[in-house]
């Protein structure tokens, strides 16, 4: 790996890569869309580029002279699979189609656990997907065009399945810093969970490893959304955690819809990320070791939550899909 592009730059996970990357002393090239949210990049020893996933053009300059792709660059939401197929698809292969012509040699992709549906065991690298929401559906698609094209063309594919990510930057901390979470539903569910600090490093590391392969990932102990809350609440006992009836969450993100709708933008919060929140989506331990080789620094979140909370200490971060200018 000696020159990356990396998009969705200053998104959650984006900018974490961004800075981890240039604290390597790579100088990576940074694809930013927004120009406005750009400025968060300027102290990065790094290339910023002004790109879009649907203008070819943009896109060929931007790849020029690289060997390697780290895609992070799409819609993050629970929307639609209408919604988020421009960006997750329809984007991502002009992103690869630009790749090829560049003579990319390395291709890594976000993805997520919602490829899967509600499973009552943990899932390893053999669970077969089974997508319950448009951006579930939208993923998978997008990640299986992507490894035939890279396929064809020589390209080494990797997509990470991620879990839920915390941090800092993340909309659920983002919540927490106010002092309050409404949880759609019971908690009792078990998830998988990794901390930014490791997911950012789980792109790097499979960028500079080059060897193909679609893998699952997440630290070593997943759990309920109910542990996860008490942890946070041993070291944040301020936060007040509130249970929300899936129905009556339901109806309230539709009242939201229509609110949104009449406003020509986008619902933050929308139906199909109460039934995502739910959905049980275990991870067997280890997966980051077995897959890409890498040691995690946050293996549960007993390590992951409280360096999260000092992370968060006077800091402001409005994130991406609340940044509605």
């Amino acid at each position: 790996m000696q020159n990356v592009l990396v998009t969705g730059t200053t998104g959650f996970i984006g900018i974490e890569v961004s800075r981890l990357l240039a604290r390597k002393g790579v100088r990576p090239r940074l694809m930013v869309r927004r120009p406005e949210r750009g400025q968060m990049l300027k102290t990065l020893e790094a290339e910023i580029v002004q790109a879009d996933l649907h203008s070819l053009e943009s896109l060929d300059r931007s790849l020029c002279g690289t060997d390697t792709v780290i895609h992070l660059g799409a819609r993050a939401a629970f929307e639609p699979y209408a919604r988020v197929h421009p960006s997750i698809i329809t984007g991502s292969l002009n992103l690869m189609q630009a790749a090829i012509k560049a003579g990319v040699k390395t291709f890594v992709f976000a993805s997520t656990l919602l490829v899967y549906g509600d499973s009552d065991k943990p899932i390893d690298q053999n669970t077969r997907p089974s997508p319950m929401s448009g951006y579930g559906r939208a993923k998978l698609e997008a990640e299986q065009r992507l490894a035939k094209i890279a396929a064809d063309a020589g390209i080494n594919f990797v997509s990470l399945r991620l879990p839920h990510v915390y941090g800092a930057h993340s909309l659920l901390f983002d919540r927490i810093r106010n002092g309050q979470i409404f949880f759609p539903g019971k908690g009792d569910n078990a998830f998988a969970h990794i901390h930014i600090y490791d997911a950012a490093r789980a792109f790097i590391q499979a960028a500079e490893n080059g060897q193909p392969g679609i893998w699952v990932v997440a630290d070593d102990h997943s759990c309920t959304w109910n542990h996860f809350f008490k942890t946070l609440q041993t070291y944040h006992p301020r936060v007040r955690v509130m249970h929300v009836p899936r129905m009556i969450a339901h109806v309230g993100t539709k009242m939201l819809s229509v609110f949104f709708k009449l406003t020509a933008q986008a619902n933050p919060y929308p139906s199909g990320a109460i039934s995502c929140w739910n959905l049980r989506l275990a991870v067997v331990p280890g997966t980051l070791r077995q897959t890409i080789g890498l040691v995690p620094k946050f293996p549960t979140i007993q390590e992951g939550i409280p360096a999260v909370l000092d992370d968060a200490i006077s800091f402001y971060w409005l994130p991406s899909n609340l940044d509605l200018y």
